[in-house]
């Protein structure tokens, strides 16, 4: 029994260094954004939609509905962006203000 006790602590602290990962700030999201308004095709837009998912389930952990709205609203953006090449990337500088006022 102890040594299952053993492993399982072991595990779980090992653990929080191979899983943890760094939250983007919202600064970080905002600048990137920029980035991917200039070239939606960037390296830059795959990661910042993954980055988006984590600040807003975050969010979502903190009870901040509206951050969080404004947040897929952003991926959304990002994600019509990235795949429809010939819409303009107005969506997503539309979705920066409300991304700063509701987070």
């Amino acid at each position: 029994m102890k040594y299952l006790i053993f492993l399982l602590l072991k595990f779980l602290l090992f653990s929080n260094f191979v899983i943890a990962e760094t939250i983007p700030t919202k600064s970080k999201i905002l600048k990137e954004a920029s980035y991917c308004i200039k070239d939606s095709q960037a390296q830059v837009c795959k990661k910042l939609f993954s980055e988006i998912e984590q600040l807003q389930l975050l969010v979502y952990d903190q009870n901040r509905f509206k951050c969080q709205s404004s947040l897929l609203g952003m991926q959304s953006a990002i994600i019509e962006a990235y795949f429809y090449k010939n819409t303009s990337n107005e969506r997503i500088s539309l979705m920066i203000p409300y991304v700063i006022k509701n987070c």
